[in-house]
């Protein structure tokens, strides 16, 4: 199905797209909030879609006696990288919104089980992202449970910064540190961990640097299942670097932590943020090889500026190093 951003009819309180962190600490709390918020949304004659933890889809199910208006998703058919997860949900509120009828979503991100620095980056980014993605959208809403109960101030403030609204005892407010505007406060990319490996390429270059990144992989520890869809995820970007970054990109190969990593650099700029992260439509000539990226590898992290040019690391999962 084309997912596209609802217009009509909007809201009741006629809004645009609302996108609430909700700080809670213990199930209690958890329950009261989200049990608020969705018998607001029962009573405005709302759908809802509920993505939590398992722990806390049994919670909720055994408070609303399956209640039709309610659905809950797998979060994890989205897989683990961030990436997806833009496609994911407007997927899921597109089918709960048949005729227009308006939807909130819940969705809860596992972020203590994220698997690295640069991962728990990626889905701040992602949840910033959402505001740029459904901006348009009068008929969706979303809250976020986060778990503060550990008291870590900076892990909130960092959260905080990527939701418009905040919610509080039952009611929403704006969030006075919502990092608005169109520029996101990346976090800085990790240096490349020795020993690494750097290449040139260019026209001509793409076969060597297919059998390249495949033997390192391999080295590294990636499944041989797995290895095909590195050498696609490989070949788009680099193709990509040749055709609008200039003719030329340089190439870094390395392994830390039970992943493989391959950073891309030309001088190109990606001035959408959205790029790669939308489901491309059935008839769109051209501008899959970013989505196609995502959909093949386990984490993307992406920098482009018009003066500094684009920076596109893939990561790749090597259990067997």
């Amino acid at each position: 199905m084309t997912e596209t951003m609802p217009s009509t009819p909007a809201r009741p309180d006629g809004g645009p797209f609302r996108h609430e962190l909700y700080p809670y600490r213990g199930e209690e709390q958890f329950l009261s909030g989200t049990l608020e918020y969705i018998h607001e949304a029962l009573e405005a004659d709302e759908a809802v879609v509920v993505a939590v933890p398992e722990d806390k889809t049994s919670l909720l199910r055994g408070e609303l006696a399956d209640e039709p208006a309610v659905t809950f998703v797998n979060a994890t058919t989205a897989g683990s990288n961030p990436g997806r997860h833009i496609a994911a949900w407007s997927a899921w509120m597109n089918q709960r919104g048949e005729g227009g009828r308006p939807v909130r979503g819940i969705g809860e991100t596992a972020w203590r089980q994220a698997r690295s620095a640069a991962h728990l980056s990626e889905l701040r980014y992602h949840e910033w992202l959402m505001n740029r993605a459904f901006a348009r959208s009068s008929t969706w809403s979303m809250l976020c449970p986060y778990d503060a109960a550990d008291e870590d101030q900076d892990a909130l403030r960092s959260l905080s910064r990527c939701h418009p609204q905040i919610r509080r005892e039952g009611q929403y407010a704006p969030n006075e540190d919502y990092l608005s505007g169109n520029e996101y406060s990346f976090d800085a990319l990790a240096a490349p961990c020795d020993p690494f490996q750097e290449l040139s390429y260019t026209h001509g270059d793409l076969a060597a640097i297919r059998s390249k990144v495949a033997q390192c992989a391999a080295d590294a520890g990636v499944p041989e299942d797995r290895l095909p869809k590195l050498a696609v995820s490989v070949t788009e970007i680099a193709t990509n670097s040749i055709r609008h970054g200039g003719g030329h990109g340089t190439l870094r190969i390395w392994a830390q932590d039970a992943t493989f990593l391959c950073e891309f650099r030309d001088s190109g700029y990606i001035p959408d943020a959205m790029t790669g992260r939308s489901r491309p439509e059935a008839n769109q000539i051209g501008g899959r090889g970013l989505w196609l990226v995502h959909q093949l590898c386990d984490l993307v992290e992406i920098r482009s500026t018009p003066d500094r040019g684009t920076t596109i690391r893939l990561h790749m999962d090597a259990p067997q190093r």
